[in-house]
């Protein structure tokens, strides 16, 4: 098959990209810096010549959108909310003007759409939408309006020979360096993998193999279609989650963060702090109830094997609890996602 992934060069597309390469599949990544074979230039925003590669392909998977590690700034949040909106309506365009479109359009989108809770799961058919809690800064409702429009902008476009389906993903836990899982682990192999503001938020996330799984499985699976969740089915309150992240990286303990430490820390790593207190307690009521088997479904045993991947990655030097003392970490060059501009916070509200 020939598949097509607008914004692909970022952790998520380089998991799909490698993964479906190697199955034999033609993959072409659209993106604004083509720098190496199979890679096609385009600016998210207006049709041009790269439109010809989705004229007669069979898959897209639209990964296209400012990244969320940054600090959520009005400027970076707005730049978030635009660059997925008009990446999606451009991207619904070619397809609309294609001779012959693809069967198949996966739209990336996010667990975020789900509300702060936790009391119960949130599933396609009875998860509560947020925008709304009480308690919670006034800017968390400006994420979720961004995920809504992005999921909007799909399903307004007219593309009636194309089936749509939106992955609401949660965090995708690969061994690649900037990811999130090599972020983590860092801060548990330095001894800062403790619970954040008592660690009582759920936290959603998936193996980047059953991410390959379930992408190949709604490629497959014609009768889906809309909103589908892409997280392993056992979320977990993040003081466990982090627990079992230390031991697979044998540390004994973490050093626990209050709010206002989160803060201090979110804001030296250029991120934000929503990324560690809301709750999303996801679960995969689709994929589970259309048969997807999930081959890491515990978070203590996807994350020994992603720790075992990382520290076997060629040109690393990761001991089995973490660094010895004054020795550097050599990774293999990869390009990574530069970060967002630091910039004074402003909360919007909705």
């Amino acid at each position: 098959m020939k598949i097509v992934i607008p914004g692909g060069t970022g952790q998520v597309g380089t998991v799909l990209n490698r993964a479906l390469s190697a199955d034999g599949h033609e993959v072409v990544v659209l993106t604004r810096r083509p720098e190496r074979e199979r890679e096609v230039g385009w600016d998210g925003e207006s049709l041009g010549p790269w439109a010809e590669e989705i004229d007669g392909s069979d898959i897209v998977i639209n990964l296209a959108g400012r990244s969320v590690s940054c600090r959520y700034t009005e400027a970076n949040l707005r730049a978030m909310m635009d660059s997925r909106v008009r990446s999606t309506q451009v991207v619904g365009e070619a397809i609309a003007a294609a001779a012959r479109p693809p069967r198949v359009w996966l739209q990336m989108s996010t667990a975020t759409v789900y509300a702060h809770r936790f009391d119960a799961p949130n599933d396609e058919a009875a998860g509560l939408v947020g925008g709304g809690e009480p308690g919670v800064p006034d800017y968390w409702s400006y994420s979720v309006e961004i995920a809504k429009a992005w999921e909007r902008a799909q399903e307004q476009a007219d593309t009636p020979h194309t089936r749509k389906v939106a992955l609401r993903s949660a965090m995708v836990m690969s061994p690649d360096r900037g990811g999130v899982f090599d972020v983590l682990s860092r801060l548990a192999r330095l001894g800062l993998g403790g619970p954040v503001a008592g660690g009582a938020q759920y936290v959603s996330w998936i193996h980047d193999r059953d991410f390959v799984r379930a992408v190949e499985f709604l490629i497959d699976r014609h009768d889906l279609a809309g909103p589908v969740n892409l997280a392993a089915p056992t979320p977990l309150p993040h003081r466990a989650f982090m627990r079992a992240l230390r031991s697979a990286w044998g540390v004994p303990a973490g050093l626990p963060a209050t709010r206002w430490m989160a803060e201090l820390g979110a804001f030296a790593l250029r991120s934000d702090t929503e990324l560690l207190l809301k709750s999303r307690r996801v679960v995969p009521g689709r994929l589970l109830e259309a048969g997807f088997a999930f081959d890491h479904a515990a978070w203590p045993q996807a994350a020994e094997d992603l720790a075992q991947r990382l520290r076997s990655a060629p040109g690393r030097t990761i001991g089995p609890g973490g660094l010895g003392p004054g020795r550097p970490r050599r990774w293999r060059s990869e390009r990574v996602p530069a970060p967002c501009r630091p910039q004074r916070t402003v909360r919007l509200r909705s």
